[in-house]
């Protein structure tokens, strides 16, 4: 079974798909503003729901900030999440 989704390993993968290192990812950028385009987020909620969050590309478009995308991605893993500060 493969780890659950932290807030350390969230910040990861967005450093990952934005050319950033995980301390520069602000949560409070909007997505888009960030850089993020359609096929990246797909491929972060394929790996995201690999790790256990039930979460679609509509329940993330709905939000504004990868801050919200934290909240939501750790209220789908069934309270397995590790609310990492």
């Amino acid at each position: 079974m493969p780890e659950p989704l932290t807030q350390e390993s969230f910040r990861a993968d967005l450093a990952e798909f934005l050319y950033l290192r995980p301390d520069e990812v602000d949560l409070e950028e909007a997505p888009l503003d960030a850089g993020l385009d359609s096929l990246r987020i797909v491929t972060l909620i394929e790996r995201w729901r690999a790790a256990g969050a039930d979460v679609g590309f509509v329940d993330l478009a709905e939000r504004t900030s990868f801050a919200q995308w934290w909240q939501l991605l750790a209220e789908r893993q069934g309270g397995t999440a590790h609310a990492d500060t």
